[in-house]
C-alpha cells in the first residue's frame, strides 16, 4: 500500500488546522497576541522583549490537547477524550485537563520510562543489573512517581541506600553502571543528580568527590544474581582509606569509619541552596516539557555553558524549594504558563528565538510513544524480545512500550526508531531524528499496514458502514485528535470520486496518510 499522491500532498504537510468557525492567519495559532500571565511568563516574555524577539501566538485547543497528553503521559487522547475537550466551552478546561493528566496512571508509566533512561535500568550488557534487580528498580521508580515522592527524598534514597538489590531497589543506583570504582560512581552521581560531566573536571576535583564513594561495598549471596550493597567499614578503617573528601564546591569533609561518607555527601547535595541540586532538576523538567533546556544540553552544566534566561531558571528553583521538591508542582506551573502554550509557528527570525523559548519546539515522538499510539489507535499489540530468556523477561502482549521495566526488552520497531540503549544515562542517547529507514517503514511496511487493515477499532470507520463524512471526521479525531476542516473533507470527497479512491479505498488511504503526516509523528 502507498499513500495516494493527492492525499499525500494535502495531508502530510503537517500543519494543524482548527475547528470550523475559526480563521486565523495560521491554522496552528489563535489570532490574539500572547500576553504574559504568570511569573514564568514574566521571565520568558520579559527576556524576549529585551532581545526584541516577537513570541509566537498562543496555540489552539486542538494543538494544546495533543501536546499536553504527549508531554505529560506519553499517550495520545482517545477519540472520545478529544471530542469532549474540544466541545467543552469552559474557560478553565486547560488547567482542569492538566490536573487530571498528572493523576493518571500513565503519568507514572511515562516518567518511570524517562527516569529509567537516566538511571540505566537495564538487565543486559553492559549494565548487567539482571532481570530481578531491573524489575525491582523500575517498580521503585514508578511507585515513587505515582506517590509523588519529594525529589530530595528520591535523591537521598538513591545516594544512601544499603541492602539487597532485589529487596532494596534503590541500591541498584550503585550497580547500574559499567564500572564500580569510586571515580566512576562519582561521575555517575554528578551526571544524574548535578547535571555535570565530571570527566571534564580537573583530576583533583573528581578525586575529592570520589572519596565519598570509596567505601561502597558489594557482596554476593546464594541467590542467583543477588548482591548486597553496603557501607564497607573494613574499607573505611583500612590504613590507606581516605581521611578527607572534598565537595564539588571546594569545601572539605572529614571521613570517619563510624559514618557512611555517602550520607555526608547526600546532606550536602540536597541542601536547598546547593548550587547544583535544585538547578539541575529544575532545568531538566523544563527541558522535558518544553524541548530545550534553559541550560542546554541539560546534562552538560558547566561555568562556560550559561543559562539563556537566568531569571527563569532562578524562578523555577525558588518554586521547587518552596514546594518542598514536589515535582508535580513544577509540572503544573510550567504547563499552565502561556510560555508553554505558545504555538510552534515562529513569529521572529531572530537567531536567539529558539534558545529563549519564543515558540514551542517541534520534536518527533519518542519510539515508545509512537508505537503505543499506533497500537492504541488500531487496537493492536507488539511483540517484545530480550537476550535474557523467559520467565525473567516475559512481557504480556498488551503491555505498552512506555511501561517496559527493562531496557533489555525491546522490539525491532523500538530499535529502528531510536530508543536509547541506557548505557550511559546521557539524554543524547535517545535519537529522535527521522531516518530514511524509519520513513520507509511507516510508508510501506507490512507491519504498519496490518495494524491499519486488521486492527479492530478502525474497521467500522474503514468498512463503509458509516457515511464518508462521518467516517473521515472520526478518523481525524482518532488519529490527529481534532476535527477536519471543510477543505480537508472536500479533498477526501474529491479523492473518493477518482478511480484510485473508489469504494472504501479513500478511507483506508486517508488513515494511512494521517499516520504518516508530520502532525501525527511530531509533538507540536
Amino acid at each position: 500500500m502507498k499513500i495516494p499522491t493527492l492525499l499525500a500532498a494535502a495531508l502530510v504537510a503537517g500543519v494543524v488546522p482548527l475547528s470550523a468557525g475559526e480563521a486565523p492567519a495560521s491554522p496552528a495559532e489563535r489570532p490574539r497576541s500572547a500576553a504574559p500571565q504568570a511569573t514564568i511568563d514574566d521571565a520568558v516574555f520579559g527576556r524576549l522583549k529585551a532581545l526584541g524577539i516577537e513570541p509566537a501566538a498562543p496555540c489552539t485547543d486542538e494543538v494544546f490537547l495533543r501536546r499536553v497528553y504527549l508531554d505529560v503521559i506519553g499517550t495520545v487522547p482517545t477519540r472520545e477524550e478529544a471530542k469532549s475537550f474540544l466541545l467543552n466551552v469552559s474557560p478553565g478546561k486547560r488547567a482542569a485537563l492538566i490536573d487530571r493528566l498528572l493523576e493518571r496512571p500513565e503519568f507514572a508509566d511515562y516518567w518511570a520510562m524517562k527516569w529509567s533512561d537516566l538511571l540505566r535500568v537495564k538487565a543486559e550488557f553492559p549494565i548487567n543489573l539482571w532481570p530481578n534487580a531491573a524489575n525491582a528498580y523500575f517498580t521503585w521508580i514508578r511507585t515513587s512517581l505515582k506517590e509523588n515522592l519529594p525529589y530530595d527524598r528520591f535523591a537521598r534514597e538513591l545516594l544512601t541506600a544499603s541492602g539487597s538489590n532485589f529487596r532494596v531497589p534503590q541500591v541498584n543506583f550503585y550497580r547500574a553502571l559499567q564500572s564500580k570504582d569510586p571515580e566512576a560512581l562519582a561521575r555517575t552521581v554528578a551526571l544524574t543528580l548535578m547535571g555535570e560531566r565530571a570527566e571534564k573536571w580537573p583530576k583533583e576535583r573528581l578525586a575529592g568527590m570520589a572519596a565519598f564513594f570509596s567505601c561502597v561495598g558489594y557482596k554476593s549471596t546464594r541467590e542467583w544474581k543477588e548482591e548486597i550493597v553496603f557501607f564497607d567499614v573494613a574499607k573505611a578503617a583500612a590504613p590507606d582509606a581516605p581521611k578527607t573528601a572534598t565537595f564539588p564546591d571546594g569545601t572539605s569533609a572529614t571521613l570517619s569509619p563510624d559514618r557512611d561518607p555517602r550520607e555526608l555527601f547526600a546532606d550536602w547535595l540536597i541542601t536547598p541552596r546547593n548550587p547544583w541540586f535544585t538547578r539541575n532538576i529544575a532545568n531538566r523538567v523544563w527541558y522535558w516539557l518544553v524541548g530545550r533546556g534553559i541550560i542546554h544540553e541539560p546534562d552538560d552544566i558547566r561555568p562556560d555553558n550559561s543559562p539563556s534566561n537566568p531569571e527563569l531558571l532562578a524562578l523555577l528553583e525558588d518554586e521547587l524549594r518552596a514546594a518542598n521538591y514536589d515535582l508535580k508542582h513544577l509540572f503544573r506551573l510550567i504547563l499552565n504558563s502561556k510560555a508553554y502554550q505558545l504555538s510552534a509557528v515562529p513569529k521572529s527570525p531572530h537567531p536567539d528565538a529558539e534558545a529563549n523559548f519564543a515558540f514551542y519546539a517541534i520534536r518527533r515522538l519518542d519510539a515508545e510513544v509512537l508505537i503505543d499510539a499506533l497500537n492504541q489507535i488500531t487496537g493492536t499489540t507488539e511483540e517484545y524480545s530480550s537476550a535474557i530468556p523467559e520467565p525473567f523477561t516475559w512481557i504480556p502482549e498488551n503491555r505498552r512500550s512506555i511501561a517496559l521495566p527493562d531496557g533489555s526488552i525491546t522490539s525491532a520497531f523500538l530499535e529502528m526508531f531510536g530508543r536509547p540503549p541506557r548505557d550511559t544515562g546521557l539524554e543524547a542517547e535517545r535519537s529522535n531524528k527521522f531516518t530514511p529507514a524509519q520513513r520507509l517503514h511507516l510508508l510501506n511496511s507490512s507491519h504498519v499496514r496490518r495494524k491499519i487493515t486488521e486492527g479492530g477499532p478502525l474497521q467500522p470507520l474503514l468498512s463503509g458502514a458509516k457515511s464518508q463524512q462521518t467516517a473521515a471526521t472520526e478518523l481525524y479525531l482518532t488519529i490527529l485528535s481534532r476535527f477536519p476542516t471543510p477543505k480537508e473533507l472536500e479533498i477526501v470527497k474529491a479523492y473518493s470520486e477518482t478511480e484510485e479512491g473508489k469504494g472504501t479505498a479513500a478511507l483506508v488511504d486517508l488513515a494511512w496518510a494521517l499516520f504518516n503526516s508530520t502532525e501525527f509523528l511530531y509533538r507540536h
